[in-house]
């Protein structure tokens, strides 16, 4: 049970940190000064949403997240979130696959040579259907949360910053509610795909906890870090580069790799995503479905995405309150319901 619950809290984590989380461009455009209830709360919905999604995952052997929607927010509006989530996988995964060929163009590589590194190990993976997956974030998983808490926390060492700061105004509670919608799309997508796969109740429990508490422990520390900093932070487009700015050249050098590491997780996940709902209509090894998707999503790759980030992801933070709202009344209503029959 112990070790099926680490595997199902290490998917999730992989699907929390991409590029974006790692860099700590996310979580400076979210917290920033005064969130440290927010990140408390953050930790607290993030679990309970954990909680409940894969619950419902785990009671109804899903194979993919649509049955977890209807559940939620009832079969009229999973059809309409099914479209969203689709688009957001799709794009998300784009944006990933273009960020590999960016970081290779960082070191004087062809842009291409990037994106081929990045799919060929993603095919790869799907060889072996999902288990494949779950293997792959086992081990890279470990490393990432290793590697950047202790840059993080050897950084507010050396630095002799504080790890408590003033508590006492936390005006920015509210980023909490926002920051954990954006993220429920692709958990929900991710998660759904491995319901047929658990096997005990525990699992759910240890998984929804674990990933919270290190979520929650992560983002503080990381936020933490950048406040203290944060004149430095806006001077660079990656805020982790600020934390590095003194290390030496290797320190950089792993950073990259953390990074890289980071979009290919990401990029993992919102294929799982996509191939596993897509199976639901098309009969088709894995590996195969990955295969014609990935490729598929080559061309776009030198479309400029920024303006559609701009727009699409605050439309999706808006949308997904009220599926976190649903979320967190969903333990309510459903005991309520059973209370009734």
């Amino acid at each position: 049970m112990w070790k099926s619950g680490f595997k199902w809290m290490f998917l999730i984590i992989g699907t929390m940190i991409g590029a974006g989380y790692a860099s700590g461009r996310e979580l400076w455009q979210f917290f920033g000064n005064e969130s440290g209830l927010a990140i408390l709360l953050f930790t607290i919905l993030f679990s309970l949403c954990c909680y409940v999604i894969l619950n419902i995952s785990y009671e109804k052997k899903t194979e993919h997240y649509l049955p977890v929607l209807e559940a939620i927010v009832g079969k009229r509006l999973a059809y309409v979130y099914d479209g969203m989530i689709f688009i957001y996988l799709f794009t998300t995964t784009v944006i990933m696959l273009a960020g590999s060929g960016a970081t290779l163009e960082a070191f004087h590589f062809p842009n291409w040579w990037g994106i081929v590194i990045i799919i060929v190990p993603l095919i790869l993976i799907f060889m072996k259907d999902i288990n494949g997956v779950l293997s792959l974030n086992s081990f890279i998983l470990p490393l990432l949360i290793v590697g950047l808490l202790g840059v993080l926390v050897t950084f507010s060492i050396q630095q002799e910053l504080s790890f408590f700061p003033d508590l006492s105004r936390q005006r920015n509670w509210t980023a909490a509610f926002t920051f954990t919608a954006l993220n429920i799309l692709p958990l929900m997508a991710v998660l759904g795909a491995v319901g047929n796969q658990m096997k005990a109740k525990g699992e759910v429990w240890i998984a929804s906890l674990g990933s919270g508490l290190i979520l929650g422990t992560i983002s503080y520390i990381y936020n933490n870090s950048l406040i203290q900093i944060s004149d430095q932070v806006l001077l660079y487009e990656i805020p982790l580069f600020a934390v590095l700015r003194h290390y030496p050249y290797v320190m950089f050098l792993f950073i990259s790799i953390l990074l890289w590491l980071a979009i290919f997780t990401t990029a993992v996940s919102g294929t799982l995503g996509l191939v596993t709902r897509i199976r639901n209509t098309i009969n088709a090894p894995l590996w195969l479905l990955a295969t014609i998707t990935l490729i598929a999503m080559i061309p776009l790759t030198k479309i400029g995405f920024a303006t559609l980030i701009e727009y699409l992801y605050p439309l999706y933070g808006l949308l997904n309150l009220y599926v976190l709202s649903a979320l967190i009344l969903y333990p309510i209503i459903n005991r309520y319901k059973i209370g009734q029959k």
